[in-house]
């Protein structure tokens, strides 16, 4: 059993990471849209993602710009999302990879 002490120390916020953050993502990868509480009581729905235990959101912009990666090669397997911007003014950029 930890102490009240050890438990602080350890803790850490919960927070959904970017989809930005991996290296690459299966195009196979399941895809689930979740509704949050903000403190104010107000909801919003975001898309995420689970790669090894961990959540990840996936932007609306990334999945549009994915839609024409696969119009374009629908023999796609693989992607990366590069993120440039912070706020609202944050641009994703979906890079097929190739395997």
């Amino acid at each position: 059993m930890a102490t009240i002490r050890e438990t602080a120390t350890a803790y850490e916020p919960k927070h959904t990471k970017n989809i930005a953050e991996l290296e690459k993502v299966p195009i196979n990868v399941d895809i689930n849209e979740v509704e949050y509480t903000r403190d104010d009581g107000t909801t919003f729905k975001v898309n995420e993602i689970e790669v090894e235990g961990e959540k990840y959101r996936v932007p609306t912009s990334v999945i549009a710009q994915l839609k024409a990666q696969l119009e374009a090669d629908d023999s796609l397997l693989y992607f990366k999302v590069n993120k440039s911007g912070e706020g609202l003014k944050t641009q994703y950029t979906v890079i097929p990879i190739k395997e």
